[in-house]
């Protein structure tokens, strides 16, 4: 029962701390078009693999300072903390994710150094069950695959 509540625990403050960083009042947000305008300009895109399988690699694309930051630090060896990556799915193919019918929503990408099984899945599988993702499969659309890591900062798209 301990372990239950633990792992209920973490999964209600991994979903608060995604739908926390997703959402914002009306009011405090700029003009779309430039809150667009800017995001673009300091995006940076990173290639990620999972465990050692490189045929199967991703690209995400970061828009916040902070994330930037620390995955040029992943990529630099500066650190080793917070090495995987977490986020939500959007069921649709990106240019700077060639090859996946999905990609990970910018706003909602984070790090992490362990998080709870179900969001946990190689990216083939996700990709091979993208209709059942959003229900039992990755409930919320939260993907965070355990094996996840930076590989390089590749030029944007």
């Amino acid at each position: 029962m301990r372990r239950v509540t633990k792992i209920g625990l973490l999964a209600s403050a991994l979903m608060l701390t995604l739908t926390g960083a997703a959402t914002g009042t009306a009011a405090a947000q700029p003009d779309t078009a430039t809150t667009t305008r800017a995001a673009a300009d300091r995006a940076a895109y990173f290639q990620v693999a999972n465990d050692r399988d490189y045929r199967h690699t991703w690209v995400i694309k970061l828009t916040k300072a902070e994330d930037i930051e620390h995955a040029r630090e992943l990529v630099s060896g500066k650190t080793d903390e917070r090495p995987h990556v977490i986020g939500r799915i959007v069921k649709k193919s990106e240019p700077y994710n060639p090859g996946w019918s999905y990609n990970l929503r910018p706003e909602t990408i984070g790090f992490f150094d362990v998080a709870i099984e179900v969001c946990d899945a190689a990216p083939w599988y996700v990709e091979d069950h993208l209709d059942e993702a959003g229900g039992a499969f990755l409930p919320g659309l939260v993907w965070c695959p355990w094996g996840s890591h930076i590989t390089k900062e590749v030029p944007a798209p």
